[in-house]
């Protein structure tokens, strides 16, 4: 089974962080990343389950991408801030994407330091793992269980390369 980690494109400074939008270099990379899940998941895009974090940044990207998809259903989840554990996700997953009972693919759309931290200790399994990922780079995983070190990193997509990913 397949998920997708992707950081959001860039945001404009200000405070405070939970409402900083994308600006438009942020939208235009996020857009990018949209045509690049078409061209990848094609009719499948659909199913794409999306998850985003509370933050305007994430809720955009997630929007951008859901647009591009035909997905109306964006899931909010609390658990997905910059700052928050990423063991907490680990197990949100565990509980929550069963890849023996659904092979639709899921995308999470948050922040650094978690999404590097998340995908680090996915694929690596150590709790000093991590992966650095530039804004709006997608992460593509696949596991039969998701757990620390049980993940297999499949590819690094930026903004920059997702026409020739």
């Amino acid at each position: 089974m397949k998920i997708y980690v992707m950081r959001h494109g860039e945001a404009a400074s200000g405070t405070p962080d939970a409402h900083r939008p994308l600006d438009i270099t942020g939208q235009q990379e996020v857009a990018r990343i949209a045509d690049w899940f078409v061209s990848v998941l094609g009719d499948r895009g659909h199913q794409l389950r999306v998850v985003a974090s509370p933050y305007d940044r994430a809720q955009q990207s997630a929007r951008i991408i859901g647009q591009a998809l035909q997905v109306d259903d964006i899931m909010t989840l609390p658990i997905m801030t910059p700052d928050a554990p990423p063991a907490t996700l680990i197990e949100w997953l565990t509980h929550n994407v069963d890849p023996r009972e659904d092979d639709a693919p899921w995308l999470f759309v948050s922040h650094m330091p978690l999404v590097a931290e998340l995908v680090g200790q996915l694929v690596d399994g150590s709790p000093n793992a991590r992966l650095p990922m530039g804004t709006a780079d997608v992460v593509e995983l696949d596991a039969q269980v998701w757990a620390a070190g049980c993940a297999t990193l499949v590819r690094h997509v930026t903004p920059a390369n997702a026409a020739i990913a």
